[in-house]
């Protein structure tokens, strides 16, 4: 059995994602209060807070480079802590809107964007709440198995968006039940910061029509 990776630290990040000192010290703003508030409630698992640059930010930063550089705006549903919706915002992606219905965790949003001194549109409801409008690029990270994922982003797609979801090691058995329901460009990329996890690109995504 290989004994586990050392943690990941802010400067083993910025080697495999290199990113400007000012967008590293947002980063590093973030990862102490997501550490701080996770003391007290729910954002992160408790077993990942250690290898939290591994884990959480380089597992949604891995995602910016698959951020179309013509992308105007980003819808990222469940946001919890901001994973991957503010990462992606300290990142450089324009106007990104992160939906969360719990209210203690849009506490913690709304904190960690005045911080990080990061402009973003918090929607501290369901995301069936939301009223529908196209956007360039829709997130998730363990929001919801594939199927029911798609559609809730339904409403947030257009002929040209972009689906960048993080996805575990049952993404084919996923896929394979999605494929009942919806039409899609699929590309697979092999996680950077989970060996069994991967980032799911979706395109052309469309509602197969239904029969009879």
């Amino acid at each position: 059995m290989q004994p586990p990776e050392p943690a990941l630290g802010l400067e083993g990040f910025a080697e495999i994602l290199p990113v400007s000192r000012e967008t590293l010290a947002r980063l590093e703003a973030y990862a102490a209060l997501l550490t701080r508030w996770s003391a007290r409630i729910n954002l992160v698992g408790p077993n990942t807070i250690a290898d939290l640059w591994r884990r959480h930010i380089l597992d949604s930063a891995q995602l910016q480079p698959f951020v179309p550089a013509t992308a105007r705006n980003l819808i990222d549903l469940g946001s919890g802590a901001g994973l991957p919706g503010l990462v992606l915002a300290i990142l450089g992606v324009p106007d990104v809107e992160l939906v969360e219905a719990d209210s203690r965790k849009c506490a913690f949003l709304r904190e960690a964007a005045r911080i990080t001194e990061i402009d973003v549109t918090l929607r501290p409801c369901r995301v069936q709440a939301v009223p529908p409008h196209p956007v360039d690029v829709v997130t998730a990270r363990a929001c919801a198995p594939l199927d029911r994922l798609l559609g809730l982003a339904e409403p947030f797609l257009a002929p040209g968006s972009v689906c960048l979801f993080l996805k575990g090691g049952r993404v084919e058995e996923e896929l394979t039940l999605a494929r009942k329901h919806w039409t899609m460009s699929v590309s697979l990329c092999q996680s950077r910061s989970d060996p069994r996890g991967v980032v799911l690109r979706l395109q052309q995504v469309a509602r197969e029509p239904r029969h009879g």
